[in-house]
């Protein structure tokens, strides 16, 4: 499209719509209460003030004590925005009462004039008109409803004015007039949970002539305004390199892997609670570090002060990486972050701080900001294909319910990894063991031998393949051979 854009204001939005809005159009805005159709549109105002054009509110639902506070209360001004208030104090003074008596027609008349008459007034080049659910209840007739919004359409397309219309879903929801007639529609949601903040998200339900990324897109409202998280879509983010395999610092374990781990795959660390996984991962990570490589760590289960700590018990000191920015560890809340925000959480790690080894930990937590099983796959996926593409190596954590026996998973996801690896405990004549094997690699050959795996002051050790027993995956092994002590034990 040749012609050219204008900025919303909205970090995120203006990239859902690949380049913004296409001027002198009406676009209708449209939302229930609370969704932020009011911040959306002053954020839209004042872009088009920070590039020298004018801009006009008109509100009929709101006062202008009202429009300052909100913008105060995100650290931003009004100054140099025209407010215009259709419905002032003084109109309900008792010298005007007659106009209570007039008809809904004379009355849309009369707001409708009001409206040309500001701006003929001010030529602004931005206009907002808050809300059509005041013009929808002066006209109380469809037919007359749809004449006097498209008699404002025409005449902002003459004034060389775009325009954004507020809507508040008041009307029948299957009433589309508004759609027919606007450019372009953008719909806002917001939803509560059973527990945490509510979530929210819009959608482009059209926009003529033009394209721009379809699906629904998760936003939050914080100070300073709206922020937009563009749904991740794999194929738009391409970069070329060279796979390799490198190390995960501990040999024993690159041989059970074929190798080690290949650059742009992820491996899945599955097994129950304590047995290792997080270890494992940062045991990883900090080989990747020491090789000069950024990491990023999204930790959603345990507090950053405990992973620290016990870390560095281990030998594993996180925070000299950390005060040097090569390693960004973030704790993230599933209950107060929407799965889009992690996914622009993870994006901006790898394209800013060339992040090339990341780590989620764990995916137990991630499935609970999600609103269904399917969703969690399709974005999954979708994240996953996004790492492969950019060359990371990323390592995901899942736990699985359960100690020894039949194990089991909050959801299945084993199929989008390349690698999985299974962390199990076992008994051995009164004593917890831990064994470590990988099921499956679609890159490596890798061994087929199970391994025990030991966690110490010295860190983490792999042993030798166990030979010894039978049915370690099932928690109790079978002891088959003439030998008094197993050889194959490690942390004698």
């Amino acid at each position: 499209m040749s012609q050219s854009r204008i900025q919303t204001g909205t970090p995120g939005l203006d990239h859902v719509l690949r380049g913004g809005l296409a001027p002198h159009r009406l676009y209708l805005v449209e939302g229930t209460p609370g969704s932020g159709k009011t911040t959306l549109a002053l954020k839209f105002l004042m872009a088009g003030r920070d590039v020298g054009e004018s801009g006009l509110y008109i509100t009929l639902s709101e006062t202008e004590d009202e429009l300052r506070a909100v913008t105060a209360s995100h650290g931003l001004n009004l100054d140099g925005l025209n407010i215009y208030e259709l419905l002032t104090e003084g109109e309900f003074a008792p010298e005007f009462e007659q106009t209570l008596l007039h008809s809904s027609e004379i009355e849309l008349g009369e707001t409708v004039r009001n409206v040309i008459k500001h701006v003929e007034a001010l030529s602004p080049k931005r206009v907002v008109l808050d809300s059509l659910s005041e013009l929808r209840l002066l006209a109380q007739n469809p037919l007359r409803y749809r004449r006097q919004i498209l008699a404002l359409k025409h005449f902002f397309a003459k004034c060389q004015c775009t325009v954004l219309v507020l809507d508040d879903r008041t009307a029948d929801p299957n009433d589309l007039q508004l759609h027919s007639i606007a450019h372009g529609v953008i719909s806002l949601e917001q939803a509560a949970n059973d527990f945490g903040s509510e979530r929210r998200r819009l959608r482009v339900v059209k926009m003529r002539g033009t394209k721009y990324s379809g699906g629904y897109h998760d936003f939050t409202i914080d100070h300073g305004g709206i922020s937009v998280f563009p749904r991740l879509i794999a194929a738009e983010h391409k970069r070329d390199f060279t796979p390799q395999t490198v190390t995960t610092g501990l040999p024993k374990l690159d041989d059970l892997l074929g190798g080690g781990l290949i650059s742009g795959t992820n491996a899945l660390l599955m097994g129950p609670a304590g047995v290792g996984k997080t270890t494992t991962a940062i045991r990883c990570m900090m080989t990747a570090m020491q090789r000069g490589e950024v990491a990023a760590y999204f930790l959603f289960d345990e507090r950053l002060a405990t992973l620290l700590t016990r870390s560095k018990m281990l030998n594993m000191d996180l925070q000299p990486y950390i005060d040097s920015g090569q390693l960004v560890l973030r704790q993230i809340d599933p209950a107060e972050m929407s799965p889009g925000e992690f996914a622009n959480a993870v994006r901006w790690v790898i394209e800013q701080s060339n992040a090339s080894f990341i780590v989620i930990d764990s995916l137990n937590a991630y499935l609970q900001a999600m609103p269904s099983d399917n969703f969690l796959i399709l974005q999954m996926h979708e994240l996953l294909s996004y790492l492969s593409q950019q060359g990371v190596v990323a390592l995901l954590i899942l736990g699985q319910h359960g100690v020894i026996g039949d194990l089991h998973s909050d959801i299945d996801i084993s199929y989008l990894a390349d690698t999985v690896l299974l962390l199990r405990f076992f008994e051995v004549e009164g004593l917890v063991r831990k064994s470590i094997a990988v099921i499956k690699t679609r890159t490596l050959a890798h061994e087929r031998a199970i391994r025990e795996f030991g966690i110490s002051a010295n860190g983490i050790e792999v042993g030798d393949p166990i030979r010894s027993f039978s049915g370690i995956l099932t928690g109790a092994p079978t002891f088959y051979r003439d030998e008094s002590t197993p050889r194959s034990l490690v942390g004698e």
